[in-house]
């Protein structure tokens, strides 16, 4: 027996959107390449300039095209992080998002070590010796969780991979991985590690220096223990 297909619920700019899209992939336009005019495009679909118009609005929104001065609209390679900066406000996204984003970036945290070992430079590892000494010259409990010494090195990890998508991703989620602390409050004294004791960032450091990517990723698991334990033992 044949299923019954789903009723399309698209609008007509959805389905020249698409239509428009697929001309692109069909065509094996690259960024850099010149598109048909706008009225070239409602005479081949059939559809009004307004409609072929809003469609090509919503693929300048994302970055598909832009404008190019005596050669009409072009194709553009998408700046994919800036479709997500515009909608990253943790106070306008539930906490069903901020918990998968969050997550996102604790698997981001574990995947970097073959990278960060491949790309490491003594600038770096010197920077990182001058960011670790002055968390240790600070009067804070160096034993509990601090979001301001993660910011600090977590954000030099990123910087270090070499990879300008990822860092941008980090900034980015870094809202999410705040609000999502700030809710559960799970990192405190009161935690009691796997190993018996909180691995430091000095620790981390010195594992970048003289280890090896695993065990690098060993020692970030234990560091990130109670975030792991939070999203997957906890529930939350």
């Amino acid at each position: 027996m044949h299923k019954i297909k789903p009723v399309e619920n698209l609008s007509l700019v959805d389905k020249v959107e698409i239509n428009l899209l697929e001309y692109f992939k069909s065509n094996k336009l690259q960024p850099g390449d010149a598109i048909p005019k706008e009225i070239d495009f409602a005479n081949s679909l059939g559809v009004s300039r307004t409609v072929v118009r809003e469609a090509l609005l919503r693929l300048r929104t994302l970055g598909l095209i832009e404008s190019k001065k005596h050669r009409g609209m072009v194709l553009t390679e998408p700046n994919i992080i800036n479709s997500f900066e515009r909608i990253m406000d943790p106070t306008l996204l539930g906490m069903n998002i901020l918990k998968n984003l969050f997550e996102l970036r604790l698997i981001l945290e574990m995947g970097m070590a073959d990278f960060l070992f491949a790309r490491k430079t003594q600038k770096d590892l010197d920077e990182m010796e001058e960011i670790v000494e002055a968390e240790e010259r600070s009067d804070a409990d160096k034993h509990s969780f601090s979001l301001d010494r993660e910011i600090a090195f977590h954000g030099k990890l990123y910087q270090m991979s070499n990879n300008k998508t990822l860092q941008r991703f980090q900034h980015l989620l870094l809202p999410a991985f705040e609000y999502v602390y700030l809710k559960n409050k799970t990192e405190d004294l009161s935690f009691k590690y796997s190993t018996g004791k909180f691995t430091t960032h000095r620790m981390l450091l010195d594992n970048i220096k003289v280890g090896t990517p695993e065990t690098f990723r060993n020692a970030m698991r234990q560091h990130l223990e109670p975030h792991f334990v939070a999203v997957l033992e906890n529930g939350k």
